[in-house]
C-alpha cells in the first residue's frame, strides 16, 4: 500500500478548522459575486494572489474582507455543508468546526437565525455526507471585551445543539490588555458545561500558552508551537496530557516558520507531547486535512504507524461521544492492521483487512 492509499484509508478527526477560512474558492467567488462590492476579488485568478499573504496581520485583514461576504444565514449553513462535503471526500468522519458569532452579529445577523442556520447545517451534514459536526465558538482576541461578551451571549442563550467548546482566536498580542475580560467569559462558559480550547502560541511564545491553561482552564490548545521555548511548560503539556492542534502549512503561510522543513511538529512528538494534525484554513492555505497527513510524511519525515498515532490522537481529544469515538478508532486500528498487521499476512490478506476497515469507515459515517 502507498503512503498516499495508506492516508486516504485513515478515517480522520478535524479539531481545527474556521468556518469561514473553509470556504473554498469557488464558494468565495459565488459570495463575492452575491455581495458585492467589497475587496474580495471575483475572479479565481484575482482570489488565489489575494490568498498570498505577507504575515499574520495581512492574513488577518484578507479573512476579515472574506467574513465580510457571510452576511446572510443561507451563507452560513452553506460553509457547514460545503465543508462537510470536502472533509468527506478526504474520509473524515468527525469535525469541530470553530465559528466566530462576533463576525456575524456585526454584519447583523440575529443569533437566532445563525443558530437556526448552524443546526440545519449540521443535519445535512450528517445525512448527506455521513460527516458528524459540532461547534467551538471563539471570542476575536482583537475585539476584546465586547467580543467576549457577544460570544458567550451567544453560546448560553442562543446556543446550536451541538456546541461543545469555547475558543479564543485572533492576534495573541492584542490579548494581554483584555486578560480579565477574556478570563471571566471562559469561566463562566466552562461553568455552563462547555469546554476550554483557546488558540495559544501560535505567534507568539510560552507566556500565551501559559495563560492559555492557567487562566483560560484550556482543556485542549489551538496550535501551542510556542510551547517549545520553556521547558518547564513541555513538562507541564506533556504531564497534563493537554492537546495540541498543530497546524503545519497554516504556520507557513501566516509567516510563523519559513520552510516547512523547519516545523517542530517532529520535535513535539519527540517530546511526549499530545499533538493532533489540523488544516485551520484549507483553502485560504492551498491544503487540505488529507495534504496535512501528506506533508507530514513526505516533508517531515514521519512513518504511517505515527500518521495513525496522530489520526487516533484526534479522536481521543475530540468531545465525540464515547461510542462514536470507539467506533473511529476501531476503524483506524482496522486500516494499519492492514500495512503494520500480523507477520503471517499475506498480500491478499491485507486487501481484505484493508477492505474490511474501509468498510467499517463507511458504515461509522452513516451512524
Amino acid at each position: 500500500m502507498t503512503i498516499d492509499a495508506f492516508i486516504d484509508a485513515l478515517p480522520k478527526a478535524e479539531l481545527h478548522v474556521h468556518l469561514v477560512g473553509s470556504a473554498s474558492v469557488p464558494t468565495v467567488l459565488e459570495l463575492s459575486r452575491r455581495h458585492p462590492g467589497g475587496r474580495v476579488p471575483t475572479t479565481e485568478k484575482e482570489l488565489r494572489e489575494f490568498y498570498r499573504f505577507r504575515d499574520f496581520g495581512h492574513f488577518a485583514e484578507v479573512y476579515e474582507a472574506v467574513n465580510a461576504l457571510v452576511r446572510e444565514p443561507e451563507d452560513v449553513a452553506a460553509l457547514v455543508t460545503g465543508l462537510a462535503r470536502d472533509l468527506a471526500a478526504q474520509n473524515a468522519r468527525y469535525v469541530e468546526l470553530t465559528v466566530t458569532p462576533y463576525s456575524h452579529h456585526i454584519v447583523g445577523m440575529p443569533m437566532r437565525e445563525v443558530t437556526e442556520a448552524l443546526d440545519l447545517a449540521a443535519r445535512a451534514a450528517l445525512d448527506d455526507h455521513g460527516v458528524r459536526v459540532a461547534y467551538v465558538f471563539d471570542i476575536p482576541g482583537e475585539c476584546g471585551a465586547e467580543g467576549a461578551r457577544v460570544t458567550l451571549d451567544h453560546a448560553l442563550g442562543e446556543p446550536p445543539q451541538a456546541l461543545v467548546g469555547f475558543g479564543l482566536g485572533g492576534t495573541e498580542h492584542a490579548r494581554p490588555m483584555h486578560r480579565e475580560a477574556f478570563r471571566d467569559a471562559f469561566r463562566a462558559a466552562v461553568a455552563a458545561g462547555l469546554h476550554s480550547v483557546p488558540h495559544a502560541g501560535e505567534m507568539t511564545g510560552p507566556e500565551s500558552v501559559w495563560e492559555a491553561v492557567e487562566g483560560l482552564r484550556a482543556e485542549r490548545i489551538g496550535h501551542g508551537i510556542g510551547c517549545l521555548g520553556d521547558p518547564r511548560l513541555v513538562a507541564h503539556l506533556r504531564e497534563a496530557r493537554i492537546p495540541l492542534e498543530v497546524c503545519p502549512t497554516s504556520n507557513l503561510r501566516t509567516g510563523q516558520i519559513s520552510d516547512l522543513r523547519e516545523h517542530p511538529l517532529p520535535r513535539m512528538l519527540g517530546e511526549g507531547l499530545f499533538v493532533t494534525l489540523n488544516s485551520d484554513d484549507p483553502p485560504m492555505f492551498a491544503t487540505t486535512l488529507r495534504g496535512e497527513y501528506r506533508a507530514a510524511a513526505e516533508v517531515l519525515g514521519l512513518d504511517r504507524e505515527a500518521l495513525a498515532g496522530l489520526a487516533r490522537n484526534a479522536v481521543v481529544a475530540s468531545y465525540l461521544d464515547p461510542a462514536g469515538k470507539q467506533a473511529l478508532l476501531t476503524e483506524i486500528d482496522a486500516v494499519t492492521a492492514a500495512r503494520t498487521g500480523s507477520p503471517y499476512l499475506d498480500e491478499d490478506d491485507e486487501e481484505v483487512v484493508l477492505a474490511e476497515g474501509l468498510e467499517a469507515s463507511h458504515q461509522g459515517a452513516s451512524r
